[in-house]
């Protein structure tokens, strides 16, 4: 059973949720405040990370900083719905991807199972993979890791399987939904914004081309491409 950090101040939400999940074949524990989430978190005891965005004191952003300063687990962020401004902050802090509140058990539970089959699917790539490579970047689908320029690349799991899509396309335009497909495990939803905010994290991680343009450029009204040189 995967198991489940549940990181959400809303007691009697928090264990409506964990209800749910574990009837949905989740394993789940639930704390209530940002401390104990991030001592949870740390711990490496679960599979992936539920956290809620407004909490008092240590509230969800900064919790996530936190996680990410130490750790790679999937965190998928619970926030206001129509508040873009925490999303993209959190997105750009490294969540996985985010559920706006008030939101269906049934939903949650697809969103975790979507990044789960994805990490799942990467760990059971077989270890004789060949790197891909484009441009100065290589990535080696059966572990996990990227080089840039010969240099070690962070990436969040969503990250790199964004990047993955993109390599593989690499002076192809790839659309919108065909990375929210692959990257996030979902289809692309009206307004949802997130595969813009990896992509721009992407840039920044991967800093300019010799003419100063990006690496990952916008094909206006389609997607996005990889530019090889």
């Amino acid at each position: 059973m995967p198991k489940v950090l549940l990181i959400d101040d809303d007691r009697e939400l928090a264990g409506l949720l964990a209800e749910y999940l574990q009837q949905d074949g989740f394993e789940t524990q639930a704390v209530h405040d940002g401390e104990a989430g991030v001592t949870e978190a740390l711990a490496g005891g679960h599979d992936i990370v539920v956290l809620d965005v407004m909490m008092p004191r240590l509230d969800g952003i900064a919790v996530l900083r936190r996680i990410r300063a130490q750790s790679r687990v999937p965190v998928l962020m619970l926030t206001a719905r129509g508040d873009d401004i925490d999303r993209i902050v959190g997105l750009e802090l490294g969540a996985d991807d985010y559920v706006p509140k008030p939101c269906t058990p049934r939903e949650l539970a697809a969103r975790l199972r979507a990044i789960l089959r994805r990490v799942e699917e990467g760990g059971r790539a077989p270890a004789t993979t060949a790197p891909v490579t484009a441009g100065p970047l290589t990535l080696w689908p059966a572990r996990r890791t990227a080089h840039w320029q010969g240099q070690p690349l962070e990436l969040t799991g969503t990250e790199f399987n964004l990047l993955l899509v993109l390599a593989r396309q690499a002076g192809q335009v790839v659309a919108r939904n065909e990375l929210s497909e692959q990257g996030l495990g979902r289809p692309l939803a009206r307004f949802d914004r997130s595969i813009d905010v990896h992509v721009s994290s992407l840039r920044q991680k991967l800093g300019p081309r010799p003419d100063g343009e990006p690496w990952i450029v916008t094909a206006r009204g389609m997607g996005y491409q990889f530019v090889q040189a």
